[in-house]
């Protein structure tokens, strides 16, 4: 028998690094699919388990961290100003909940203003049932739901005392005023409405998520949504124990768009026409540069309002609520 070539003969026959071949008088290339494979397993076979580790930690990189959710703004009818209205458009907001980037500061301290619901000034609605909730749209009590434009509203809260780590386990309260500028809890003919307020626990990614809609702009203000951050959900009881009060301003190019449609906001427009950040009596100092929130969305889909706020705890809280009329 001649010698295969790149074989070498053994007392048992020719064979192939260390393998009998399948077929002895034919050469190697010709062996076989079976014995191809054995090969390819006996040459490479650590290498393919390195290159199918590498792919596996490639998918998960690639993978998603969050997708969001969807949240619907149902019963479709026209809007009203009276406290039993319970229209709102019919559209669909898409639910964002990725992590706003890191502020350049500290969030200032803001008022609370007239009408913050937290005990400080009457009313409290931080001690009743239900207050902590996503969507801020109806009253708790199964009341009035108050009609507009859409908007989801993201906070994402760093704890700069720890390293501007995510806030988790700190409770945010929200609350901002309707299409018509009025504040539930206060305003006349909604003193006992509650909607447009509400609580949500910071995450582990440090952002809370509310479903809302967009706030109107009323005389001499900015279009603002006013929060406060406290230590734990369980602290929410004593608005004295607040670590931060302070305001998300709108930007304006948004606010033009959605008070275009003054069916919803009848005099949003031409408020927003006689005011400026930089002559708001809040934003005005510093034209609101660490409290401009950014958009994203349309008038029919909803609005996706996000803004990242550093907490610093070692710092001493300045704001609080102010008595009186707006």
């Amino acid at each position: 028998m001649s010698r295969i070539p790149d074989t070498q003969m053994t007392p048992d026959g020719p064979a192939y690094e260390g393998r009998l071949l399948d077929r002895a008088d034919e050469p190697v290339v010709d062996q076989g699919a079976p014995f191809d494979i054995r090969t390819l397993v006996s040459r490479r076979g650590i290498l393919g388990l390195v290159v199918l580790g590498a792919g596996a930690a490639t998918l998960a990189a690639c993978t998603p961290a969050a997708t969001g959710a969807t949240a619907t703004a149902t019963p479709a009818a026209t809007p009203t100003a009276t406290p039993t209205a319970t229209a709102m458009p019919t559209a669909t907001a898409t639910v964002t909940t990725s992590a706003a980037a890191l502020p350049a500061g500290e969030i200032p301290d803001e008022t609370a203003g007239p009408y913050p619901g937290d005990g400080s000034n009457g009313v409290d609605i931080l001690e009743q049932s239900g207050i902590v909730r996503s969507d801020l749209r109806s009253s708790l009590d199964g009341g009035a739901t108050a009609a507009g434009t859409p908007m989801t509203l993201n906070l994402t809260i760093f704890d700069a005392a720890n390293g501007d780590v995510p806030f988790t386990g700190a409770a945010v309260y929200v609350w901002h005023c309707d299409t018509e500028g009025n504040y539930s809890m206060y305003s006349s003919n909604i003193e006992n409405e509650t909607y447009l307020r509400g609580v949500q626990v910071v995450g582990d990614d440090g952002v809370v998520s509310f479903t809302s809609i967009f706030p109107g702009c009323y005389d001499g203000r900015w279009p603002h949504i006013h929060f406060e951050v406290y230590p734990s959900v369980d602290a929410i009881t004593d608005a004295s124990n607040a670590i931060a009060t302070s305001q998300v301003a709108l930007p304006k190019d948004t606010c033009e768009t959605v008070y275009g449609d003054t069916s919803l906001y009848p005099s949003s427009a031409s408020n927003l026409s006689r005011v400026s950040l930089d002559s708001d009596n809040v934003f005005g100092d510093d034209g609101g540069v660490l409290e401009l929130a950014a958009t994203s969305g349309d008038n029919a889909n909803g609005w996706t309002v996000s803004l990242g706020v550093r907490v610093d705890t070692t710092t001493i809280p300045t704001a609080g609520a102010m008595p009186g009329g707006r």
